[in-house]
């Protein structure tokens, strides 16, 4: 499935962001509201294979709650598009990965990427990952919405 157009794609996005929002009412532990997170954006985007979170342990990424299939589960800084993200502290969107010179092939079926990273109090967190089995299934609308649901999260989970 593919987004209708730019309306629908956008009225996902802000109902989204009030569904996490709503989980974060009852929720506030870290593992159990990026489990729950990682549920959402899995049933919420389309085409999705890997929705999850990379969280920062020892200057290294390291696999946290996710849907899909088994995935790496530690990424050095600046190693992957997870790294690169994490190390530049920016959002990256890779239209396909298979032409990234710094791509770590974790599951054959993902074709596109955006990792978002998870900055709190200019300290890294980690990363949030999201991949398509569909190339070039992201652009400035994914990275607007999915920018905002990692500050909602950041601003509503307790980190300790």
């Amino acid at each position: 499935m593919v987004w209708k157009n730019e309306k629908e794609k956008q009225e996902a996005y802000e109902l989204l962001l009030l569904q996490q929002k709503g989980l974060l009412e009852i929720e506030k532990d870290l593992i159990a509201s990026l489990g729950n997170s990682s549920a959402l954006l899995n049933q919420t985007l389309p085409d999705t294979v890997f929705a999850g979170y990379y969280l920062l342990k020892e200057n290294e990424l390291v696999l946290g709650p996710f849907q899909g299939h088994v995935s790496c589960t530690r990424i050095k800084l600046g190693k992957g598009v997870c790294g690169e993200s994490a190390e530049k502290r920016t959002t990256l969107i890779v239209a396909d990965v298979h032409q990234h010179k710094n791509y770590i092939a974790c599951d054959s079926a993902a074709m596109s990427e955006i990792v978002v990273p998870m900055v709190k109090d200019g300290q890294l967190i980690g990363v949030l990952d999201i991949d398509s089995s569909l190339v070039a299934s992201y652009d400035q609308l994914d990275q607007k919405f999915l920018e905002k649901y990692v500050a909602l999260l950041l601003a509503e989970i307790e980190l300790n």
